[in-house]
């Protein structure tokens, strides 16, 4: 873990609300594996007091990419960034996807922002997987394709691809890749992540055998297991509780109740 001034060098907008900047930081991204995050101080004054937590979603030589929509103050701050200025980032942060399993085929989920940490886990497992990708959204507006490959989409009004949320997507394709070893890896909303577990428990009892690793979403202050303040329960001690940025982001899906 490391804490250092970054220079912003570029920033796009990859479709509409949806913002891609890149930092550069070579001390950081050397270290940084699929699904860890940065804790970003916004500003150079105290407030927004508490840094904000980003997906790294893409690593490109010593450049950090981060990507997000204006949702608060901190995201606004951080939009209105210009091309030289800096951001104090701290990172890389938590536990990142295992891409190191043995399966044959790796199989993204993602709903709105859960596109985030893809496009990096992709370069990583570029020519040595097969991969196939689910992403879902509200509407055609509001699903994120940026870099996913062989991308299935679900709009739950319909407006593209399949009609209905991204697990009952992916519920309706998988059957057809059972014949393989499938690792699943999804992000997003906590409630699509609980949809995913219970679907994994359900083809696994089924005699199926998929493993899956979700990465998960809270609020979080410090970052790095101090305050406490990101627990999730562990599934396999009720009276025990993990931290998210500490323990995770990433868990295998059978670690934690969602």
């Amino acid at each position: 873990m490391l804490i250092t001034n970054s220079v912003v060098v570029e920033f796009l907008e990859i479709q509409k609300g949806i913002f891609l900047q890149k930092l550069k930081s070579p001390e950081i991204a050397e270290k940084i594996k699929p699904g860890q995050f940065l804790n970003i101080k916004v500003s150079e004054g105290y407030y927004p007091l508490l840094r904000r937590p980003f997906s790294v979603c893409d690593v490109e030589d010593d450049l950090i990419h981060i990507m997000f929509a204006v949702y608060g103050e901190g995201t606004k701050i951080l939009a209105n960034k210009k091309i030289g200025e800096t951001v104090n980032i701290l990172g890389p942060l938590g536990n990142g996807f295992n891409i190191d399993d043995d399966y044959d085929l790796a199989v993204f989920l993602a709903g709105g922002l859960g596109a985030a940490p893809f496009p990096y886990l992709t370069r990583k497992l570029n020519n040595n997987k097969e991969i196939i990708s689910f992403v879902g959204g509200r509407s055609n507006k509001e699903v994120i394709k940026y870099q996913f490959p062989n991308l299935l989409i679900a709009t739950e009004d319909g407006s593209e691809g399949f009609k209905g949320n991204v697990v009952q997507l992916f519920e309706n394709e998988i059957k057809k890749f059972l014949d393989k070893k499938i690792k699943v890896f999804a992000c997003g909303p906590n409630g699509m992540l609980k949809s995913v577990s219970n679907l994994i428990k359900r083809f696994n009892e089924e005699g199926k055998n998929l493993t899956c690793e979700v990465s998960t979403e809270s609020a979080m202050a410090c970052g790095f297991g101090i305050c406490q303040g990101c627990p999730i329960q562990d599934s396999h001690d009720p009276n025990r509780y993990l931290l998210v940025c500490k323990d995770g982001p990433v868990f295998n899906v059978n670690d934690i109740e969602l």
